[in-house]
């Protein structure tokens, strides 16, 4: 089955939310007054990516029934508090939906209902969209790497997957720190099952195809983790990276673009494994999980076990989620588990 019309519209609600991130970031890295306290800009980027790539889907796949699982609701949005941001959001929504030639002007209401379609449990019967409107609030706050990240599940699988990654470099990390690479940014990645990856610029060059990394050899894996430490376990990242004799650095990137990165072969591996409690959401890795596989990687729980979308907006899954090529996935398996058991009997 071809998914041809539904990536066309993903791609580009993902690229006019990008637009409207891109924006809002500018602003905010211009501003002196910004106290890093202040949440507001990064609530109206989020609210408003949302509500553009609601609205454009609805719009081009009119005759699709809809149906989106996305990270916010418009609560806070209907207090009384909430109605100069909420203004501001419309203005931002409107601006951006003008210059990609969508003329008409929505009203408060309609961006608000835009950001409430938001609301299904997902599922493993029909389609469902999964969002997250900005994956990595902390990175664009620190006008570092963030993502759009949109998915489409058909009967609880990933189909496609579109990532808009405004600040990635269209070169390679080559597993450089992130700051020290100059040059061009803002990398579009998107899947289809069955396709194959490809990945453009955010302003619409030629996509060329993309695969993961060939490297067998452990020691030369260099591998990706979460910039932030209460987003992953970094102790345990290292007693397994030191177990399969990686030597270089992990590169730690905020958001789903370490999905993309890895996907054209910047890296080779990404571990996250989550502090006790916490459970995955599908929107983190819906997309990025599409877009890695369809370039040639493997995407498993610490049991080597698949991703199951299937089951709402939840992913139940073992200890954590780990990435790699399928040459490396079988050591790098064997060297979670002596790791978890390592930690285990160590408590």
């Amino acid at each position: 089955m071809s998914y041809d019309k539904e990536l066309a519209a993903a791609k580009k609600a993902c690229s006019l939310a990008a637009r409207l991130c891109q924006k809002v970031q500018k602003a905010l890295l211009q501003s002196d007054v910004h106290a890093k306290s202040d949440k507001s800009p990064v609530t109206v980027a989020d609210y408003g990516s949302q509500a553009v790539v609601s609205f454009v889907l609805q719009k081009e796949l009119s005759s699709s029934p809809f149906s989106l699982v996305a990270e916010e609701d418009s609560g806070d949005l209907r207090k009384e508090d909430g109605q100069e941001t909420l203004q501001r959001i419309t203005k931002l929504v409107n601006e951006t939906l003008a210059n990609g030639g969508t003329a008409s002007p929505l009203s408060d209401q309609d961006v608000l209902a835009a950001i409430d379609s938001g609301k299904s449990e997902g599922g493993s019967l029909g389609q469902h969209w999964v969002l997250d409107p900005i994956d990595g609030t902390k990175g664009f706050l620190r006008g570092d790497q963030y993502a759009i990240a949109l998915g489409l599940l058909d009967e609880g699988k990933v189909v496609l997957g579109v990532l808009a990654c405004p600040n990635l470099p269209l070169q390679s990390l080559a597993c450089h720190d992130q700051h020290t690479i100059q040059g061009k940014a803002g990398c579009l990645f998107f899947a289809q099952v069955g396709t194959g990856t490809y990945m453009q610029s955010l302003d619409g060059s030629e996509p060329r195809k993309v695969h993961v990394s060939s490297t067998e050899n452990p020691e030369e894996a260099s591998f990706f983790e979460s910039y932030e430490a209460a987003h992953s376990m970094h102790d345990l990242t290292s007693l397994i990276a030191k177990k399969l004799g990686v030597k270089a650095p992990p590169v730690r990137i905020d958001s789903q673009a370490k999905y993309g990165a890895l996907s054209r072969g910047d890296g080779a591996i990404y571990m996250r494994f989550p502090h006790r409690g916490y459970c995955e959401k599908i929107w983190d890795h819906a997309a990025g999980s599409v877009v890695v596989t369809e370039a040639g990687g493997v995407v498993t729980d610490a049991a080597g076990k698949p991703l199951d979308f299937s089951r709402g907006r939840y992913l139940d899954l073992d200890t954590g989620i780990i990435v790699t090529n399928q040459k490396l996935m079988p050591t790098l398996l064997n060297a979670v588990q002596e790791s978890l058991k390592e930690k285990a009997s160590s408590l």
